[in-house]
């Protein structure tokens, strides 16, 4: 295992969001997991967003051991993910690249906060992926990955206050809340993320004074 630093980006929350248009996703209340890939070794690291561990037997090893609760997520990318996005990224001239990280979340249908219950069959959801460029823009994300399991768009648009309020107000039927993303490329990228009024329930209930830990 390899202490790294943050492997993904802390999403800003709505408080001073940007105006402009935009794709938001579901934000699903799982791991946020990041799988390399490059063209001679494939896929060859992996880890959560402060720890890489190499994608082998020893390193799978390690991460179960470091990560008790996440043991299935990789087996779950080598039989579902991996051999796909090989091939597209072989295939796909934007996706010539020194290395290429994708990024996942891994959940069950009750985790929580972080935390997944055993037996809970677990999913992998994707939705980032990054070249030496940057992150890829949303409108090329959903074009070329929208044949794999992606988060789910629930709105395109502009990004209101209004549609703050209703994501809050739990009309789009998110769970957690979701992340908003504008820009062409990874040069002018920017996301946010907004969660629901019920998730601010839930977090003040199980965490009390620690809510805000698992806030925006």
């Amino acid at each position: 295992m390899a202490r790294i630093q943050l492997v993904y980006p802390k999403i800003p929350g709505s408080k001073n969001c940007p105006s402009g248009r935009c794709i938001a996703f579901e934000k699903y209340d799982g791991t946020n997991l990041h799988w390399i890939w490059e063209p001679e070794l494939g896929w060859y690291g992996f880890g959560t967003r402060r720890d890489r561990f190499d994608l082998d037997d020893m390193g799978i090893t390690e991460f179960n051991a470091a990560h008790p609760g996440l043991e299935a997520a990789p087996t779950l990318f080598q039989t579902s993910l991996a051999a796909p996005l090989d091939q597209l990224f072989r295939e796909n001239p934007a996706y010539n690249s020194p290395e290429i990280t994708v990024f996942t979340e891994f959940l069950g249908a009750n985790s929580f906060a972080g935390m997944h219950k055993p037996n809970d069959p677990k999913q992998l959801i994707l939705f980032d992926v990054e070249t030496t460029q940057g992150i890829i823009g949303p409108e090329q994300f959903v074009q070329d990955f929208s044949a794999f399991p992606i988060a789910r768009i629930v709105y395109r648009g502009k990004l209101t206050g209004q549609f703050v309020e209703d994501v809050r107000a739990g009309k789009y039927g998110v769970a957690e809340g979701v992340v908003c993303k504008g820009g062409s490329s990874s040069a002018d990228l920017w996301m946010v993320k907004i969660k629901t009024n019920a998730y601010l329930t839930r977090l003040q209930q199980a965490f009390q004074d620690d809510w805000e830990n698992y806030w925006e």
